[in-house]
């Protein structure tokens, strides 16, 4: 004997959801995003955010351009940006530097 089941009782079908990666890199198209961008990092006082958010603006101004202009090498940069980087302080200032940006410190 088998029995049909209505209502609650029924199998719901399983839908697949999609996720895609979100890269800031790809929503940085103004020199005021980039500096809220970087505000707000900088907030968080957390170091490797704060190096991955520098690799995120080095992203979205062109990596191979900013290779060129600092003298170092595409994969150095996103290796020294990366999760796993730590650039040297003369690394993030020379970057900082051909991205336009200026690192400065002020008492909290």
């Amino acid at each position: 004997r088998t029995a049909h089941r209505t209502g609650l009782g029924q199998a719901m079908k399983r839908t697949k959801e999609t996720f895609t990666r979100w890269d800031a890199a790809e929503h940085l198209h103004s020199e005021e995003e980039i500096a809220a961008y970087l505000h707000a990092c900088a907030d968080e006082d957390d170091p490797q955010l704060m190096l991955a958010a520098l690799g995120d603006v080095a992203r979205a101004r062109g990596i191979l351009n900013l290779a060129q202009q600092t003298g170092l090498t595409r994969m150095g940069l996103y290796k020294a940006f990366s999760g796993a980087g730590n650039p040297s302080y003369a690394t993030v200032t020379k970057v900082a530097h051909a991205l336009g940006l200026k690192i400065s410190v002020s008492a909290g």
